[in-house]
C-alpha cells in the first residue's frame, strides 16, 4: 500500500523489552517447564522462537535481569488484567457537600449526618456548608456553632481541617475520613460491659415459726 502524499511512511513497531529488543548481553532465562537458566540473550530468543514462544523481559533491575519464555500475547493480557484490577482496588477521594442552613431542624439535621457518616466510611472528605440568607449573615455565630457541632457528632469518623471558615454568605468546614485504624484503637478505649456476670444472688428467706 503506497501512503498518501505529504505522509512519512509508518515505521514498524517495536516491542520494548521483547526479543531482539532486549538489550542486556546475558539473561536468566525461565522457560515454560520451570526451569532457569542464565546464557546469552540471543541463544534465549532462537530458543524461545524454536517453540513458538517470545522472550519477554520480566525484571530489569535484577542482575543479571530476568527474561522469561511465553506468548507475548498472553503476556499483554496478564498486564492488561493486573492493571484493571489495580485500578478498580484504587479509590478516588471526592469532597462531599452537605448544606445547612443556620436555623436547621433536628430532623434534617440527623438525615444529613447519616449521609456524612457514610461519605466518610467510603473515605471521601465531606464540606459542611452553612448559608446565610437575608438577614441571617448577622448571625454567623449560629452557622459556626453548628459547624462545631456537626464535626464534634462525627469525631468517630472523621477528623476536622481547621476551624470553621466565612466566605462571603457562607460558613463551611472540611471533615477528612478517619483511617480504620484509629476507628479501632477508639472503640477499643470505650468502655466494655462486663459479660457472662452472674446474676446477684437473692436475699435468704426469713425463717418461718415451725
Amino acid at each position: 500500500m503506497i501512503p498518501p502524499r505529504g505522509f512519512p511512511p509508518r515505521r514498524p513497531r517495536i516491542r520494548e523489552n521483547v526479543n531482539e529488543a532486549i538489550r542486556a548481553r546475558e539473561v536468566r532465562a525461565v522457560f515454560p517447564d520451570g526451569t532457569v537458566e542464565v546464557m546469552p540473550t540471543p541463544a534465549a530468543v532462537r530458543r524461545a522462537q524454536e517453540i513458538g514462544l517470545d522472550l519477554i523481559l520480566i525484571a530489569p533491575n535484577a542482575e543479571p535481569h530476568v527474561a522469561k519464555e511465553m506468548d507475548y500475547g498472553q503476556w499483554q493480557y496478564e498486564q492488561k488484567k493486573k492493571q484493571h484490577e489495580a485500578k478498580k482496588k484504587q479509590h478516588v477521594i471526592q469532597v462531599k457537600e452537605l448544606k445547612f442552613r443556620p436555623n436547621t431542624d433536628d430532623h434534617d439535621y440527623s438525615f444529613k449526618k447519616n449521609h456524612a457518616i457514610r461519605f466518610l466510611q467510603e473515605g471521601n472528605r465531606v464540606k459542611a456548608v452553612v448559608q446565610f440568607r437575608g438577614r441571617e449573615i448577622a448571625h454567623t455565630d449560629l452557622g459556626k456553632k453548628l459547624l462545631i457541632r456537626f464535626a464534634q457528632d462525627l469525631t468517630q469518623y472523621g477528623s476536622i481541617e481547621g476551624q470553621p471558615k466565612l466566605e462571603g454568605r457562607n460558613a463551611h468546614v472540611l471533615i477528612s475520613p478517619v483511617k480504620p485504624e484509629t476507628q479501632k484503637k477508639e472503640k477499643e478505649k470505650e468502655p466494655r460491659k462486663p459479660e457472662g456476670q452472674a446474676p446477684a444472688a437473692a436475699p435468704p428467706a426469713p425463717n418461718r415459726p415451725q
